[in-house]
């Protein structure tokens, strides 16, 4: 990255009334978003307990009281507060960020009722899949340029629709099952959000950077009381689901506008991996459990304790410790690779996340080792082994342990 040109970009673009407009109205929309969480989340939280609406302990849950779990109704309030309270300054987005709300509306209720009383995952899927229609058809938001992976440019229209509605059921679950420890799933989205919001903003999209900051708000002002120990809450599925379909569609804008404005010097010409990179955590988690248990001979979909976050707290770090350590994990991959992907073709960029995320399932299995080492007694270590190895179930073990 030349940062003598960013330096003269960021310059210019400051001398533009247009965009200092549009910078002071998504600071404004973090702001109240974040000021609106804030003083919602507490009404919330005494409506959980007066209504007993509470998430109880169990095997597979970190906490160890019962804890309110409607924090997405307070971040969903937020974000259209603070989005709706200003006019737009430019036309190019405002219907695709309206239809947006109205797929975000759509999965709001969904996450309501499977707080309260759980709905089938089929359908679970099929709202998501309603949800992204709306932007796929009435937004005509779709991936229909694959710039140049493994030789792949344009793709055609039945593909492209299958594809993005993909990326918006992986990510939208991908972030609901990274929602596992306090601030995690929060902290990874603000990031993303914010990294979304700047490109936007930068380019002159004002209703998409508008969004994306007024998301980044009402989620800092959540981690306000996600992280509290006297009056703690969580973002349930309410939140969860809102916040995945928010970044998918996100990411799938700034891919498409990537490849619309492609002979631009402010364009990406390697737009969808840098998307993978803003998302690494949730992806690679996802992928990576997703693969265990299914080579494990088990279902994709069904619970354990394996994902990264488990894995850290069995390994004796705090919720904020771990937290913590995937948050940075996540904002050096991004600043890293927007600092020296210039050079490096899609196909070689993919190629190297492969690497990455072999390097990932690596790490996952020494800790998961170091963790069962850490909490099992030595001669019982050796008895599990011995037993494990007579009976040919230490490659299954293995597996597991990844």
């Amino acid at each position: 990255m030349n940062f003598d040109l960013v330096i003269a970009y960021l310059q210019n673009k400051l001398s533009d009334d247009l965009f200092k407009l549009g910078m002071y109205q998504c600071i404004l929309s973090f702001l109240v978003a974040c000021f609106v969480s804030i003083l919602a989340i507490p009404v919330v939280i005494k409506i959980a307990e007066l209504k007993s609406l509470m998430e109880k302990p169990g095997e597979r849950r970190a906490h160890k009281v019962p804890t309110p779990t409607l924090g997405g109704v307070a971040i969903f309030a937020a974000i259209l507060i603070a989005y709706f309270l200003w006019p737009s300054l430019d036309q190019t987005d405002v219907y695709r960020t309206n239809l947006s709300i109205a797929g975000m509306t759509i999965l709001f209720f969904t996450g309501i009722k499977d707080d309260l009383v759980g709905i089938d995952p089929n359908k679970k899927i099929v709202f998501q899949v309603l949800a992204a229609m709306i932007l796929i058809f009435f937004g005509d938001l779709r991936v229909d340029y694959l710039y140049d992976i493994m030789g792949f440019h344009h793709i055609n229209i039945v593909v492209s629709i299958l594809l993005t509605c993909f990326i918006f059921i992986a990510l939208t679950n991908a972030i609901n099952l990274i929602d596992g420890i306090d601030g995690l799933a929060a902290g990874i989205a603000t990031i993303a959000s914010g990294t979304f919001g700047g490109w936007f903003l930068l380019t002159n999209h004002f209703a998409m950077a508008c969004m994306a900051f007024t998301l980044a708000g009402a989620l800092l002002g959540f981690m306000r009381f996600n992280f509290s120990r006297t009056s703690k809450i969580f973002m349930g599925n309410t939140g969860s689901l809102i916040i995945g379909f928010m970044l998918a569609f996100f990411a799938v804008r700034f891919v498409s506008l990537n490849a619309s404005y492609r002979y631009e010097p402010t364009a990406f010409f390697n737009a969808p991996i840098i998307a993978i990179v803003i998302l690494i955590v949730p992806i690679f988690d996802t992928l990576r459990v997703f693969l265990v248990r299914i080579l494990a001979g088990r279902s994709p979909f069904s619970a354990d304790r394996n994902h990264m976050h488990h894995i850290l707290l069995d390994n004796g770090l705090t919720h904020m410790q771990a937290t913590a350590v995937m948050c940075i994990a996540s904002l050096l991959n991004t600043m890293l690779f927007l600092f020296f992907h210039r050079d490096i073709s899609n196909t070689a960029s993919l190629l190297i996340l492969g690497g990455m995320f072999g390097l990932y399932m690596l790490t996952s299995f020494t800790l998961k080792m170091r963790a069962m080492y850490v909490n099992t007694h030595p001669r019982r270590r050796l008895a599990v082994l011995r037993r494990e190895i007579q009976h040919g179930l230490f490659g299954r073990r293995i597996v597991d342990y990844l």
